[in-house]
Formats: C-alpha cells, structure tokens, sequence
C-alpha cells in the first residue's frame, strides 16, 4: 500500500485514533474544499459548526455521510467550539484530535507531518509553526504571536516559534478538556497550551504551509481590541498563577534530599564565588519574596541578580520564601510589621468592608511589607554570612 493513497493515510489514522476536528463560523466559501481536502487522509472528521448564519449548514448537509457534527444555535466564540470538539472526540474514545481552520489558510497535505511527529513522540501537543515571514503574512499577526510567545515563554519555560496557529494535534487522553478551560474566544488556545505545560504535557512546534488570500479576500472574525485585551487579562491571571503557584509548586516536586545536597554543593560549599556575593543574592532573593509584587518576584528577582551580577539560582531559590503554605504568615507579619510603624490598631474588621478600611489595611500592608521584606534579608544576610564564613574559611570574602 503507497505511502500516499487515502486508504493508507485511512488506516494509519484510524491505528493511532485520531479525529479531525474542524470549527467553522460563516466560512462557507471555504468550508466544503476544506472538508474534503482532510477526507483524504482520513474519514473521522467532527465539524463544529458554531452559530453560522450562511450556507454552512447546506454544505453540511451534502457533506453528512459520515461526518460528526456539533450545532450550535448561535455564535459562541471558537474556544467553546473547540472545547465542545475537543470533548465529544474524547468521549467517542479517540486518542488524538487535530483542529484545522476552516478559513482555507492551513493545507491538509500537512497532516502526515503531524502523524509522523506523533508516532516519534506519543501523548505529545503539537503546534504548525507558520513562516511569520510569508508573503501576505498581516502584520498584526505577526505582533500577536510574539507577543503570545514571549507571556508563554514566562509562565512555562518553554519556548516556541509560534503559539497561536489554529492547526494544532491534541493529545485528549492526557488532557482533562472536560474539566480545563475557562475562556470562550481566540484566547482559549493559548490557555490550552499553558494548562497542557504545567501538567507536564510536552508541547512543541512543528513547520506547516499556511496561505493568507489577499487582504480583500480574507474572512477574519478576530476583533483586535476586543480580543487582544481578553488575551492580556489571560496572561495577566496565567501570570499570577505562575509565579503563586506553578513556580513554587515545581520547587517543592524538585525538593528532594538529592537535589538539596546537589545544590549546596554546587552553589554553596563548592562554589567559586565569595561568601558576599552568596550572601547578597540569598538577600535579595528573600527581599523579593517578602516584597508587594506578588506575581513578579521572580522575574525581577532574576533581572535584579543579572544587574548585580549575583547568582540567579540561589536568588529564584531563596525568594521561593513565599511558597504557599507560607504565605499567610508573610502576608500578616507585613501587615502587624504596618501597623507597628504607623501606630495603627492590629485588628482587623472584618464586619466593616467599606472604602477607608480597605483601603487602610491594603497601605499598612504595602508599608510593612518593605520594611519586614528589608528586615527579613538583613537577618537572613547575617545569619548566612556568619555560617559561610565559619564553612567556608578557604572563600575570601
């Protein structure tokens, strides 16, 4: 059997049980050249239609021989489509799902490049990496990828060429899209990857083929401002999660008695570097975990110690201070630390939420937490410098 007939790429889909998943919203033009475009590698296709209001519907109907569908009676936005897709193929037992547009832009003559990624790689999340240098290539989209690509980046250490291609392989066991998602719109896909990245799902680009139609020709529902701000507010709460508990949560999965004796010898008793330049950076790094920017303390840690020229790892440790079982305790002691200083009445009451109260815990606690931030690393600094010196005696400091 030819390596390119449609009855191999037919049985080869239907070893690995995979689906094409395709959500459509007022792309009738396109939709039916699409559809029989991908029935040429395989015949398990679900098209989402998501509130079309053309002749989607019609082309449908002609097309139903063995087609799934989902209906929905009006527009939802394309990460509910997905979501809806994405779920009935993994009930219907599938393992893999790969979502194609139906605006015409993706080729499915690029479908074995995904099959041949999978079977290198199982339970792998793959997305087509466009050529952002192509002809037609919008410049707002190009913008939109790098700056999905670099938020991505931050809150799962992984790199990719491009995030926000809609041709994507979905492992659906390992991914719990019954439960995941909370966005309805364009931003879903970026959630997608990022809830995939921090449940240890490998996520990876592979190259694809895309056409942009000239300018008159295009069918885009994305709505920029709208959109992009959604897609902002996402990152700003991915963000936030990251570093509150992503990022310690990894911390403490690597905290084991191995890994702890590794790092003191590397970093510590074995390190080339003098017992200041250790101390500092333990300094900063707890300065930064006590400190009122939560979400961001890694990330300014890790620029703060590349200005200083200080150890970066020993800094993202010790700033791990604020881990979340710790929190609360850092959180009250700036607050008590606030109050102190200004002479204002520790308690707190709760019976009374109005404006002045709030706005009167929230300024004890920012004033606070500077100062117990700034006495926390002085005493830690002082403590650690004391132990290095005794242990380190052959370091100069």
């Amino acid at each position: 059997m030819e390596n390119n007939s449609t009855a191999f790429w037919h049985n080869k889909l239907k070893q690995l049980q995979a689906i094409v998943i395709i959500p459509t919203y007022n792309n009738a033009k396109t939709l039916e050249d699409v559809i029989r475009s991908v029935r040429f590698y395989t015949e398990n296709i679900l098209v989402v239609n998501d509130g079309s209001t053309d002749e989607t519907a019609s082309i449908l109907s002609r097309e139903a021989i063995g087609l799934y569908t989902i209906t929905h009676p009006t527009n939802q936005g394309k990460g509910t489509a997905l979501k809806h897709g994405l779920c009935k193929a993994k009930a219907l037992g599938f393992r893999y799902a790969i979502t194609i547009d139906s605006d015409g832009q993706h080729f499915a003559s690029d479908i074995p490049a995904f099959i041949e990624a999978i079977e290198q790689a199982p339970d792998t999340l793959l997305i087509g990496a466009r050529n952002l240098s192509s002809d037609n290539m919008p410049g707002k989209n190009t913008f939109a990828n790098k700056f999905s690509n670099f938020w991505f980046t931050l809150e799962t250490g992984v790199k990719l060429q491009d995030t926000q291609s809609g041709f994507r392989l979905y492992p659906l066991q390992k991914l719990n899209v019954d439960a995941w998602y909370y966005t309805a719109k364009y931003e879903f896909e970026l959630e997608a990857i990022v809830f995939a990245s921090w449940k240890g799902i490998k996520v990876t680009n592979i190259p694809i083929h895309v056409y942009y139609p000239p300018q008159e020709e295009r069918v885009s529902h994305f709505r920029p401002f709208q959109d992009f701000t959604r897609i902002s507010i996402l990152n700003t709460v991915l963000v936030l999660v990251t570093f509150l508990w992503i990022y310690p949560r990894n911390f403490l999965r690597k905290l084991t008695w191995t890994n702890a004796k590794r790092f003191f010898s590397e970093h510590i008793t074995r390190s080339k570097e003098s017992n200041l330049k250790i101390t500092l950076a333990i300094m900063l790094g707890i300065f930064m975990g006590i400190a009122p920017v939560w979400g961001y303390q890694m990330l300014i840690t890790l620029f703060l110690a590349y200005v200083f020229k200080l150890n970066k790892v020993i800094a993202i440790v010790a700033a791990n201070i604020s881990l979340p079982p710790i929190i609360p305790f850092l959180l009250y002691a700036s607050y008590y630390t606030g109050c102190k200083v200004t002479g204002v009445s520790t308690d707190l009451n709760f019976s009374d939420l109005s404006l002045e109260n709030v706005t009167s815990v929230i300024e004890q606690y920012l004033i606070g937490s500077i100062i117990f931030a700034g006495i926390s690393s002085l005493l830690a600094g002082a403590i650690v410098f004391s132990l290095l010196s005794v242990c380190r005696r052959h370091q100069t400091t």
